[in-house]
């Protein structure tokens, strides 16, 4: 496929993909809906899906902990840690190809994005503002950082994965949606009302987990670099980033706010100008979205093949859990 129709395609492949994972994840959370039903004797019984532990990441942070420290692969969520190893490792080897091109919440940050466009209601905010809202996310970080990873010893973490707390964790991440109070109620409203005007508020001002893969994207390989010779200053890269990196004005895109999005390069009117470097090197365009999935898809496989995936609790014995610590009165 030439690389100027290549380039034209971008926006459409990863929205394309974005929308796949983001079906897939209101597939599997009506199937855990369905399950969690079933628990409570109101529904015929459905499989647990494991990708739910996907939406535990305090859980998974505290069981890498562990898996470092032990090298003890977490038995009763294994698939949240597995999908955040799948993501720190696109973190490091494909910039926030997670954030950028899987993330479900990104997709919907994506989306209302795109309409408050066409509503022509965003608004930029001005760099004495930009600048603090962006330290957020790292302060969250650095929050959890030092509450589990510098203060939070071993024999803390290994209670801690052995409570009824832990061991429901996912059925209590649903309560959260399904039964929120006041307080969460009014926070989500205003994020939701917010992210109307203000380009992907969520992602870029308050999510620790982008945060901490895009500290991993800063150090790694790949990079966004832009040809100050070809570049004529048009300034469309900088005007379609989701992130709002003036990339018109860098000649290197390192930035940890940086998506690996590809659409910088794909609305410039220049051939080449920005492009995808590994090591410093220029690399095939489509190699990037191509690594994402490849990377993404393998951890998948290794945890399905190697016991990694599905936890050591039937689901009969998360039912019990569950009526015990959820459900009772």
């Amino acid at each position: 496929m030439p690389t100027t129709s290549f380039r034209q395609q971008i926006p459409r492949l990863r929205l394309a993909i974005q929308l796949s994972f983001l079906t897939f994840t209101l597939w599997m959370g009506w199937q855990f809906y369905l399950f969690y039903q079933w628990t409570r004797d109101l529904a015929p019984y459905t499989p647990r899906p494991a990708a739910v532990e996907g939406f535990l990441p305090i859980g998974a942070l505290v069981s890498l902990k562990r898996l470092v420290l032990t090298g003890y692969f977490d038995q009763a969520h294994p698939a949240g840690l597995t999908i955040f190893l799948a993501a720190l490792t696109l973190g490091l080897l494909a910039r926030k190809g997670f954030c950028g091109w899987i993330c479900p919440v990104g997709t919907v940050s994506n989306l209302v994005e795109q309409l408050s466009t066409r509503l022509k209601i965003l608004v930029t905010l001005p760099g004495w503002l930009n600048l603090p809202l962006l330290s957020l996310k790292y302060l969250l970080l650095a929050f959890f950082g030092y509450l589990i990873i510098w203060n939070m010893p071993l024999e803390a973490i290994k209670g801690f994965m052995a409570s009824p707390y832990y061991l429901s964790a996912d059925g209590r991440m649903l309560l959260f949606f399904l039964e929120p109070g006041p307080l969460t109620l009014t926070i989500t409203l205003a994020i939701i009302l917010i992210s109307l005007i203000v380009r992907n508020f969520w992602c870029r001002f308050l999510c620790p987990y982008g945060a901490l893969l895009g500290l991993l994207a800063y150090i790694g390989p790949v990079a966004i670099k832009r040809d100050e010779g070809l570049c004529s200053q048009c300034q469309q890269c900088s005007r379609i980033c989701p992130a709002d990196i003036p990339v018109h004005g860098k000649v290197a895109i390192r930035n940890p706010e940086c998506l690996g999005c590809l659409e910088c390069t794909a609305i410039c009117p220049e051939q080449e100008c920005p492009q995808v470097t590994a090591c410093n090197k220029p690399m095939a365009m489509w190699m990037l979205p191509l690594a994402i999935i490849v990377i993404y898809g393998s951890i998948y496989l290794w945890a399905q093949l190697t016991g990694h995936w599905q936890g050591n609790l039937s689901d009969g014995a998360l039912k019990m859990i569950y009526q015990k610590f959820l459900h009772a009165p």
